[in-house]
Protein backbone atom coordinates (compact mmCIF):
# COMPACT_ATOMS: atom_id res chain seq x y z
CA UNK A 1 0.00 0.00 0.00
CA UNK A 2 2.98 2.35 0.32
CA UNK A 3 3.99 2.21 -3.11
CA UNK A 4 2.54 4.44 -5.73
CA UNK A 5 -0.75 2.84 -7.56
CA UNK A 6 0.49 3.03 -11.42
CA UNK A 7 -2.31 0.44 -12.68
CA UNK A 8 -6.05 -0.69 -11.71
CA UNK A 9 -7.83 -3.62 -13.02
CA UNK A 10 -11.38 -3.63 -13.00
CA UNK A 11 -13.47 -6.74 -13.49
CA UNK A 12 -17.68 -7.21 -13.51
CA UNK A 13 -18.66 -10.10 -11.71
CA UNK A 14 -22.43 -11.95 -10.74
CA UNK A 15 -25.40 -11.43 -12.24
CA UNK A 16 -25.11 -8.09 -15.10
CA UNK A 17 -27.11 -4.72 -14.58
CA UNK A 18 -27.81 -2.05 -16.85
CA UNK A 19 -24.87 0.85 -16.35
CA UNK A 20 -22.16 -1.54 -15.20
CA UNK A 21 -20.67 -0.35 -19.05
CA UNK A 22 -20.77 3.34 -17.71
CA UNK A 23 -19.08 2.50 -14.62
CA UNK A 24 -16.61 0.38 -16.67
CA UNK A 25 -16.08 3.42 -18.17
CA UNK A 26 -15.93 6.11 -15.75
CA UNK A 27 -13.04 4.14 -14.06
CA UNK A 28 -11.05 3.82 -17.13
CA UNK A 29 -11.34 7.54 -18.06
CA UNK A 30 -10.97 8.05 -14.24
CA UNK A 31 -7.21 6.16 -14.78
CA UNK A 32 -6.83 8.31 -18.05
CA UNK A 33 -7.48 11.64 -15.72
CA UNK A 34 -5.11 10.65 -13.12
CA UNK A 35 -2.37 9.09 -15.09
CA UNK A 36 -2.76 5.73 -14.17
CA UNK A 37 -2.49 2.82 -16.32
CA UNK A 38 -6.22 0.92 -16.54
CA UNK A 39 -6.53 -3.07 -16.95
CA UNK A 40 -10.19 -4.70 -17.86
CA UNK A 41 -10.46 -8.45 -16.44
CA UNK A 42 -12.98 -10.41 -18.67
CA UNK A 43 -15.30 -12.80 -17.16
CA UNK A 44 -14.73 -11.51 -13.57
CA UNK A 45 -12.74 -13.73 -11.00
CA UNK A 46 -12.19 -16.41 -13.65
CA UNK A 47 -10.50 -13.88 -15.76
CA UNK A 48 -8.12 -13.18 -12.54
CA UNK A 49 -7.34 -16.80 -12.27
CA UNK A 50 -6.86 -16.74 -16.22
CA UNK A 51 -4.97 -13.59 -16.67
CA UNK A 52 -8.17 -12.65 -19.21
CA UNK A 53 -6.49 -9.03 -19.10
CA UNK A 54 -7.00 -6.31 -22.00
CA UNK A 55 -5.24 -2.70 -21.69
CA UNK A 56 -8.25 -0.21 -21.32
CA UNK A 57 -7.75 3.10 -22.69
CA UNK A 58 -10.30 6.19 -22.74
CA UNK A 59 -10.84 5.27 -26.63
CA UNK A 60 -11.59 1.71 -25.79
CA UNK A 61 -14.79 2.63 -23.96
CA UNK A 62 -16.46 5.37 -26.09
CA UNK A 63 -19.71 4.47 -26.88
CA UNK A 64 -20.56 2.02 -24.21
CA UNK A 65 -22.11 4.51 -21.92
CA UNK A 66 -25.40 4.26 -23.60
CA UNK A 67 -25.88 -0.21 -23.83
CA UNK A 68 -26.24 -2.51 -21.49
CA UNK A 69 -24.61 -5.86 -19.68
CA UNK A 70 -20.93 -5.40 -19.66
CA UNK A 71 -18.67 -5.16 -22.35
CA UNK A 72 -16.03 -7.18 -19.62
CA UNK A 73 -18.34 -10.08 -19.94
CA UNK A 74 -19.44 -11.36 -16.47
CA UNK A 75 -19.31 -15.13 -15.04
CA UNK A 76 -19.63 -17.34 -11.68
CA UNK A 77 -16.15 -18.81 -10.61
CA UNK A 78 -16.04 -21.76 -8.52
CA UNK A 79 -12.04 -21.79 -8.50
CA UNK A 80 -12.56 -18.20 -7.22
CA UNK A 81 -13.67 -19.74 -4.01
CA UNK A 82 -10.65 -21.78 -3.20
CA UNK A 83 -7.21 -20.74 -1.91
CA UNK A 84 -5.07 -21.90 -4.78
CA UNK A 85 -7.70 -19.98 -7.33
CA UNK A 86 -6.87 -16.63 -5.65
CA UNK A 87 -3.62 -16.79 -5.33
CA UNK A 88 -3.13 -17.84 -9.08
CA UNK A 89 -5.60 -14.17 -9.82
CA UNK A 90 -2.93 -12.86 -7.07
CA UNK A 91 -0.30 -14.15 -9.07
CA UNK A 92 -1.71 -12.64 -12.63
CA UNK A 93 -2.09 -9.58 -11.32
CA UNK A 94 0.99 -8.90 -9.74
CA UNK A 95 2.75 -10.70 -13.24
CA UNK A 96 0.59 -7.59 -14.68
CA UNK A 97 1.70 -5.16 -12.48
CA UNK A 98 -1.59 -4.24 -11.08
CA UNK A 99 -1.81 -2.27 -8.05
CA UNK A 100 -5.88 -1.79 -7.22
CA UNK A 101 -8.73 -3.55 -9.01
CA UNK A 102 -12.38 -2.12 -8.93
CA UNK A 103 -14.99 -4.61 -8.97
CA UNK A 104 -18.81 -3.85 -10.04
CA UNK A 105 -21.30 -6.60 -9.00
CA UNK A 106 -23.62 -7.41 -5.56
CA UNK A 107 -23.04 -9.38 -2.65
CA UNK A 108 -21.02 -12.76 -4.18
CA UNK A 109 -18.78 -10.06 -5.82
CA UNK A 110 -17.72 -8.30 -2.71
CA UNK A 111 -17.55 -11.53 -1.07
CA UNK A 112 -14.38 -13.03 -3.22
CA UNK A 113 -13.12 -8.84 -3.05
CA UNK A 114 -12.90 -9.45 0.73
CA UNK A 115 -11.42 -12.57 1.13
CA UNK A 116 -8.86 -11.69 -1.26
CA UNK A 117 -7.72 -8.69 0.19
CA UNK A 118 -7.38 -10.49 3.82
CA UNK A 119 -5.28 -12.60 2.28
CA UNK A 120 -3.05 -10.73 -0.01
CA UNK A 121 -3.44 -7.67 1.61
CA UNK A 122 -4.56 -6.10 -2.20
CA UNK A 123 -6.29 -2.89 -2.47
CA UNK A 124 -10.03 -3.53 -3.41
CA UNK A 125 -12.94 -1.03 -3.88
CA UNK A 126 -16.41 -2.56 -4.61
CA UNK A 127 -19.25 -0.64 -6.61
CA UNK A 128 -22.39 -2.18 -6.07
CA UNK A 129 -24.16 -3.22 -9.70
CA UNK A 130 -27.35 -5.05 -8.97
CA UNK A 131 -30.79 -4.76 -10.46
CA UNK A 132 -32.02 -5.73 -6.84
CA UNK A 133 -31.08 -2.64 -5.04
CA UNK A 134 -30.29 -5.45 -1.95
CA UNK A 135 -26.87 -4.30 -1.19
CA UNK A 136 -26.50 -2.20 2.14
CA UNK A 137 -24.58 1.32 2.34
CA UNK A 138 -26.35 3.04 -0.48
CA UNK A 139 -29.43 4.30 -1.10
CA UNK A 140 -29.74 2.86 -5.12
CA UNK A 141 -27.65 0.21 -7.02
CA UNK A 142 -26.22 0.57 -10.40
CA UNK A 143 -29.20 -0.98 -12.95
CA UNK A 144 -32.20 -0.75 -10.53
CA UNK A 145 -33.62 2.39 -11.97
CA UNK A 146 -33.15 0.58 -15.66
CA UNK A 147 -34.90 -2.26 -13.91
CA UNK A 148 -37.70 -0.51 -12.44
CA UNK A 149 -38.40 1.10 -15.64
CA UNK A 150 -38.84 -2.29 -17.53
CA UNK A 151 -41.12 -3.54 -15.61
CA UNK A 152 -43.49 -0.57 -14.98
CA UNK A 153 -43.18 -0.46 -18.99
CA UNK A 154 -44.71 -4.18 -18.95
CA UNK A 155 -47.23 -3.96 -16.52
CA UNK A 156 -48.27 -0.98 -17.92
CA UNK A 157 -48.59 -3.01 -21.50
CA UNK A 158 -50.13 -6.08 -19.59
CA UNK A 159 -52.72 -3.68 -17.85
CA UNK A 160 -54.31 -2.69 -21.26
CA UNK A 161 -54.75 -6.80 -21.93
CA UNK A 162 -56.18 -7.44 -17.99
CA UNK A 163 -58.66 -4.52 -18.65
CA UNK A 164 -60.00 -5.79 -21.82
CA UNK A 165 -60.70 -9.17 -20.64
CA UNK A 166 -61.79 -9.06 -17.14
CA UNK A 167 -58.32 -11.09 -16.48
CA UNK A 168 -56.43 -11.23 -13.16
CA UNK A 169 -52.46 -11.40 -13.87
CA UNK A 170 -49.85 -12.40 -11.17
CA UNK A 171 -46.53 -10.66 -12.42
CA UNK A 172 -43.63 -12.33 -10.99
CA UNK A 173 -40.48 -9.74 -10.99
CA UNK A 174 -36.58 -10.51 -9.83
CA UNK A 175 -35.76 -10.64 -6.64
CA UNK A 176 -35.12 -13.62 -4.58
CA UNK A 177 -34.58 -11.87 -0.97
CA UNK A 178 -35.79 -8.60 -1.69
CA UNK A 179 -38.57 -6.78 -2.93
CA UNK A 180 -37.66 -3.72 -3.81
CA UNK A 181 -38.17 -4.29 -7.51
CA UNK A 182 -41.72 -5.53 -6.73
CA UNK A 183 -42.62 -3.00 -4.55
CA UNK A 184 -41.71 0.14 -6.11
CA UNK A 185 -42.80 -0.94 -9.75
CA UNK A 186 -45.95 -2.14 -8.02
CA UNK A 187 -46.43 0.97 -6.42
CA UNK A 188 -45.49 3.13 -9.90
CA UNK A 189 -47.92 0.98 -12.20
CA UNK A 190 -50.88 0.67 -9.70
CA UNK A 191 -50.84 -2.44 -8.35
CA UNK A 192 -53.78 -3.85 -6.78
CA UNK A 193 -51.52 -6.41 -4.26
CA UNK A 194 -47.51 -6.41 -4.06
CA UNK A 195 -45.89 -9.77 -2.55
CA UNK A 196 -42.95 -9.28 -1.16
CA UNK A 197 -40.74 -11.16 0.80
CA UNK A 198 -39.50 -8.78 3.79
CA UNK A 199 -43.61 -9.15 4.56
CA UNK A 200 -45.46 -12.19 4.54
CA UNK A 201 -49.18 -11.03 3.26
CA UNK A 202 -50.84 -14.24 3.89
CA UNK A 203 -52.92 -16.10 1.68
CA UNK A 204 -56.18 -15.32 3.65
CA UNK A 205 -55.16 -10.89 3.15
CA UNK A 206 -54.88 -11.78 -0.33
CA UNK A 207 -57.68 -13.21 -1.04
CA UNK A 208 -59.81 -10.83 1.01
CA UNK A 209 -58.09 -7.99 -1.08
CA UNK A 210 -59.21 -9.98 -3.97
CA UNK A 211 -62.89 -10.01 -2.69
CA UNK A 212 -62.83 -6.49 -1.73
CA UNK A 213 -61.90 -5.50 -4.99
CA UNK A 214 -64.25 -7.69 -6.78
CA UNK A 215 -66.94 -6.19 -4.59
CA UNK A 216 -66.04 -2.49 -5.75
CA UNK A 217 -66.51 -3.29 -9.06
CA UNK A 218 -63.23 -4.39 -9.96
CA UNK A 219 -63.17 -6.72 -12.98
CA UNK A 220 -59.37 -7.15 -13.97
CA UNK A 221 -56.25 -6.79 -10.81
CA UNK A 222 -52.71 -6.52 -11.37
CA UNK A 223 -50.66 -8.57 -8.47
CA UNK A 224 -46.86 -7.50 -8.67
CA UNK A 225 -45.05 -10.99 -6.93
CA UNK A 226 -41.88 -10.63 -5.77
CA UNK A 227 -39.65 -14.19 -6.92
CA UNK A 228 -38.72 -14.84 -3.33
CA UNK A 229 -42.35 -14.23 -2.24
CA UNK A 230 -43.46 -17.13 0.25
CA UNK A 231 -46.94 -17.42 -0.23
CA UNK A 232 -47.14 -20.23 -2.51
CA UNK A 233 -44.08 -22.30 -3.89
CA UNK A 234 -43.81 -20.31 -6.97
CA UNK A 235 -46.23 -17.76 -8.83
CA UNK A 236 -48.02 -20.67 -10.71
CA UNK A 237 -49.25 -22.58 -8.38
CA UNK A 238 -50.51 -20.00 -6.28
CA UNK A 239 -52.83 -18.25 -9.32
CA UNK A 240 -54.35 -21.80 -9.64
CA UNK A 241 -55.27 -21.79 -5.73
CA UNK A 242 -56.50 -18.46 -6.42
CA UNK A 243 -58.19 -19.88 -9.35
CA UNK A 244 -59.74 -22.28 -7.22
CA UNK A 245 -61.12 -19.53 -4.98
CA UNK A 246 -62.29 -17.28 -8.18
CA UNK A 247 -63.35 -19.66 -11.15
CA UNK A 248 -64.79 -16.59 -12.72
CA UNK A 249 -61.42 -14.85 -13.32
CA UNK A 250 -59.66 -15.19 -16.15
CA UNK A 251 -55.84 -16.14 -14.63
CA UNK A 252 -52.40 -15.29 -16.02
CA UNK A 253 -49.21 -15.58 -14.87
CA UNK A 254 -46.73 -13.57 -16.61
CA UNK A 255 -42.82 -14.21 -15.38
CA UNK A 256 -41.00 -11.22 -16.27
CA UNK A 257 -37.54 -13.26 -15.53
CA UNK A 258 -34.00 -11.74 -17.37
CA UNK A 259 -35.46 -8.93 -19.53
CA UNK A 260 -35.62 -6.92 -16.87
CA UNK A 261 -31.69 -7.27 -16.69
CA UNK A 262 -31.56 -5.62 -20.16
CA UNK A 263 -32.07 -2.90 -21.54
CA UNK A 264 -30.00 0.30 -22.54
CA UNK A 265 -29.37 2.14 -18.65
CA UNK A 266 -31.47 5.09 -17.51
CA UNK A 267 -30.12 8.48 -17.28
CA UNK A 268 -29.65 8.28 -13.77
CA UNK A 269 -27.92 4.86 -13.66
CA UNK A 270 -25.63 6.51 -16.03
CA UNK A 271 -25.21 9.21 -13.31
CA UNK A 272 -25.08 7.14 -10.67
CA UNK A 273 -22.56 4.62 -12.46
CA UNK A 274 -20.10 7.40 -13.64
CA UNK A 275 -20.36 9.11 -10.51
CA UNK A 276 -19.01 5.49 -8.44
CA UNK A 277 -16.63 4.49 -11.06
CA UNK A 278 -15.23 8.35 -10.43
CA UNK A 279 -15.22 7.88 -6.84
CA UNK A 280 -13.81 4.19 -6.65
CA UNK A 281 -10.59 5.32 -8.54
CA UNK A 282 -10.06 8.34 -6.57
CA UNK A 283 -10.35 6.49 -3.02
CA UNK A 284 -7.78 3.75 -4.40
CA UNK A 285 -5.44 6.73 -5.12
CA UNK A 286 -6.06 7.63 -1.63
CA UNK A 287 -4.53 4.24 -0.34
CA UNK A 288 -8.27 3.55 0.59
CA UNK A 289 -9.50 -0.19 0.57
CA UNK A 290 -11.30 -2.90 1.35
CA UNK A 291 -14.93 -0.68 1.01
CA UNK A 292 -17.38 0.29 -1.35
CA UNK A 293 -18.43 3.25 -2.61
CA UNK A 294 -22.52 4.00 -2.73
CA UNK A 295 -24.55 7.05 -2.74
CA UNK A 296 -26.42 8.35 0.18
CA UNK A 297 -28.80 11.17 0.05
CA UNK A 298 -27.44 12.10 -3.50
CA UNK A 299 -23.85 11.92 -1.94
CA UNK A 300 -21.08 9.99 -2.23
CA UNK A 301 -20.32 7.60 0.58
CA UNK A 302 -18.45 4.49 1.12
CA UNK A 303 -18.67 1.58 3.64
CA UNK A 304 -17.16 -1.38 4.51
CA UNK A 305 -17.40 -4.23 2.48
CA UNK A 306 -17.52 -6.38 5.28
CA UNK A 307 -21.22 -4.37 6.77
CA UNK A 308 -21.95 -4.13 2.34
CA UNK A 309 -22.06 -8.15 2.82
CA UNK A 310 -23.75 -8.75 6.37
CA UNK A 311 -26.34 -6.33 6.34
CA UNK A 312 -29.86 -5.59 5.43
CA UNK A 313 -30.97 -2.56 2.99
CA UNK A 314 -33.96 -2.41 4.66
CA UNK A 315 -37.50 -1.76 2.61
CA UNK A 316 -39.19 1.88 3.29
CA UNK A 317 -42.09 1.19 5.76
CA UNK A 318 -43.71 4.38 4.51
CA UNK A 319 -43.78 2.50 0.48
CA UNK A 320 -45.37 -0.14 2.11
CA UNK A 321 -47.67 2.50 3.68
CA UNK A 322 -48.01 4.19 0.48
CA UNK A 323 -49.05 0.81 -1.35
CA UNK A 324 -52.02 -0.14 0.89
CA UNK A 325 -53.54 3.18 0.86
CA UNK A 326 -53.29 3.95 -3.05
CA UNK A 327 -54.41 -0.04 -3.63
CA UNK A 328 -57.65 0.81 -1.98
Amino acid sequence: MNEPIKKIAVLTSGGDAPGMNAAIRAVVRACTYYRVECVGVYRGYQGLIEGDFEALSGRNVSNIINKGGTILKSARSEEFKTTEGRKKAYENLKKEGVGALVIIGGDGTFTGGLKFIHEFNFPVIGIPGTIDNDIYGTDRTIGYDTALNTVVEVIDKIRDTASSHNRLFFIEVMGRDAGFIALNSGIGAGAEEILIPEKNLGLERLVESLKASKEKGKTSSIVVVSEGDKIGKNVFELGDHIKEIFPDYDIRVSVLGHMQRGGSPSCRDRVLASRLGVAAVEHLLDRTSGVMVGITNNQVTTVGLNKAIKMNHDIDQELLKVAEITSV
